[in-house]
């Protein structure tokens, strides 16, 4: 897995290929293939075997501060390499390889997913988020301008970016009188 991250850093992922990663890590390539059916699968384990920062939220009362604390650590891991491009490039072969879509929403999107609804989740039943709202659609509308700029615009997501997100967000999400 190493092998193949840092031969992803020197060439990109497109062209990296399971015979290069064999040769880089000094093994058979029929090695490489009994682990994994494609460079997809080995790059998406090679990528989360990288012991990078955990992505926990932390309850401190106040749901915006906590969101933002998160999605701060987020796209500073996102904007230091190799995470940023790397990941990028996980995404991009997700759209061409179903095996690697699934594997990847199972093991970290919908994780992440999952740690953001349950403190949505009590931020709603403490009252600082309105009861009727779809925390799921929530989900979707925060997440959707993070990756549009990290994958469409390929612009840097400042912490100010963010913290816009965050405003627009919360004029519609806070609880109704």
């Amino acid at each position: 897995m190493r092998a193949a991250l840092d031969l992803a850093r020197e060439v990109g992922y497109v062209k990296l290929s399971i015979e290069g990663v064999a040769v880089r890590a000094g093994v058979g390539k029929h090695t490489v293939y009994r682990r994994w059916d494609s460079k997809g699968q080995l790059f998406l384990d090679s990528l989360l075997s990288l012991n990078g920062p955990v992505l926990d939220y932390r309850d401190t009362g106040d749901i915006k501060a906590d969101l933002r604390r998160q999605i701060y650590a987020a796209v500073d891991l996102l904007g230091t390499p190799p995470w940023g491009p790397l990941y990028q490039a996980l995404l991009g072969e997700a759209q061409h390889d179903p095996a690697v879509s699934v594997s990847l929403n199972e093991r970290f999107i919908r994780p992440q997913t999952e740690k953001t609804v349950a403190r949505l989740r009590a931020a709603q039943e403490q009252g600082q988020v309105s009861p009727d709202f779809d925390l799921d659609l929530v989900m979707s509308i925060l997440s959707g301008p993070l990756y549009f700029q990290f994958l469409v615009t390929r612009e840097p997501i400042t912490h100010a970016y963010v913290d816009r997100v965050l405003e627009a967000l919360f004029t519609g999400l806070g609880p109704r009188p």
